[in-house]
């Protein structure tokens, strides 16, 4: 990559970058909007099972299933087992 391309592409990067920045301000506003009624926050132990424990315990279920629900009878490489390779002996000379 040349140096004008590079310089197209961090300056692609960083006009992107910034967009989003500005478009994503109100995410970060303090003042609460009209309606707006939150619940009451959850607990450490309560983010940690919703956002670490949960997902992984249904990868496992689904893991689980597709192990044990797997009707494949032959797991061996039966292509490569069936091949014999000769090599020449390598000549000197």
């Amino acid at each position: 990559m040349d140096k004008k391309n590079a310089l197209r592409a961090g300056a692609l990067a960083a006009g992107t970058t910034l967009m989003m920045l500005l478009m994503s301000s109100p995410a970060l506003a303090l003042t609460r909007d009209d309606g707006d009624d939150p619940g009451q926050g959850l607990s450490v132990i309560e983010t940690l099972g919703l956002y670490v424990v949960a997902p992984i315990g249904l990868f496992a279920v689904i893991a689980g299933l597709v192990w044990v629900l797997d009707r494949s009878k032959d797991r061996g490489d039966t292509t490569s087992s069936n091949i014999t390779v000769k090599g020449r002996a390598a000549k000197a000379g």
